[in-house]
């Protein structure tokens, strides 16, 4: 992520929750457009202890490390919208202040829904056993 980024909510007006394609819930779209290296959205929520959350069954949970998870569930975190793709328009860094720093990493245009890959864990545990639902995968099964 390029240094110097702020962190936060990028005008909660830029972007729409919606109800996303293919059984995936909700997702987000922005309003502006996005070049590739800015940053996007932050994903915001309740710092947890990692012990204090272990049989949490939710979906929102995102670990910074090996003792804080960023409880992601209140409705006011926006990034919580973001979808799984296998071909993402957005990655997330953890910043050295332990925010996690949502960046385009292609440019994005106004009207495109956000995504970035979930990662192996949350993919096998959540998305894999009911079959994945972004674009790329959607497009494959259609072959």
């Amino acid at each position: 992520m390029k240094s110097g980024l702020k962190s936060g909510v990028k005008n909660k007006e830029n972007f729409t929750v919606m109800k996303a394609e293919k059984g995936a819930g909700f997702g987000l779209k922005t309003k502006v457009p996005f070049k590739k290296g800015d940053f996007v959205i932050e994903y915001i929520g309740i710092k947890r202890k990692n012990k204090d959350i272990e049989y949490h069954t939710g979906k929102y949970l995102f670990e910074i490390d090996d003792k804080i998870t960023i409880d992601g569930s209140p409705r006011y975190n926006l990034a919580r919208y973001i979808n799984h793709s296998c071909s993402p328009n957005c990655e997330v860094e953890i910043n050295e202040d332990n925010r996690i720093m949502i960046e385009a990493i292609k440019n994005i245009k106004a009207g495109e829904e956000l995504t970035y890959d979930y990662g192996k864990e949350y993919f096998d545990e959540f998305i894999k056993p009911i079959g994945c639902k972004c674009a790329k995968c959607i497009k494959k099964l259609k072959k």
